[in-house]
């Protein structure tokens, strides 16, 4: 994953941080932004992958997992909540509130592409919420519609198939890190 550049050494932070539910989270993606980043570890950048129509924007900081694989081949999928943007490229640490599974569907291939939803340590505004659940039923409803809408802009779909709590969410990210280091 890109070793000789110094961007590229994302494949060397660990996943995990200190605490039981808390991991590291590189931002691709800043809340607020209509540009879609994505890391490429080929060439140790981010690229910019797509432009999201005039009146939609990432609803959250969106990053990923390092050092962990998920069934679509990237790493696991962050969206992170936090009172200000971060920018990209940024590493946080985030505590782990949850994860909405779904099933991802492009070109007739089916993959599940679950989406962790974490807090970053040192925020205010999302201090007490602790689990999904916290954030109410609308909140949360809110963001699967984000993620379907988002992946039906490229005539993928996205079907969300449930949520859990930070348990599930570690568990998502225990799997990844097995997958990582087992290659894909």
């Amino acid at each position: 994953m890109g070793r000789g550049h110094p961007l590229g050494r994302f494949d060397r932070l660990s996943s995990r941080a200190v605490g039981s539910h808390h991991v590291r989270v590189v931002i691709e993606t800043p809340k607020g932004s209509r540009n879609k980043f994505a890391f490429n570890p080929k060439l140790g950048v981010f690229e910019l992958r797509k432009v999201l129509p005039a009146g939609m924007a990432f609803p959250y900081d969106f990053g990923f997992v390092p050092a962990t694989l998920a069934g679509d081949g990237d790493p696991i999928d962050v969206l992170v909540l936090m009172d200000e943007p971060a920018f990209v490229g940024c590493v946080l640490t985030c505590r782990l509130v949850g994860v909405i599974t779904g099933k991802q569907k492009a070109k007739r291939k089916r993959e599940e592409n679950d989406r962790l939803i974490a807090v970053e340590d040192n925020n205010h505004t999302f201090a007490t919420i602790k689990h999904l659940k916290d954030l109410g039923h609308e909140f949360v409803e809110e963001l699967e519609e984000f993620f379907v809408t988002y992946h039906g802009l490229d005539d993928e779909t996205f079907t969300v198939t449930g949520t859990g709590g930070p348990a599930k969410a570690l568990k998502c990210v225990k799997a990844g890190m097995r997958a990582s280091t087992s290659g894909p």
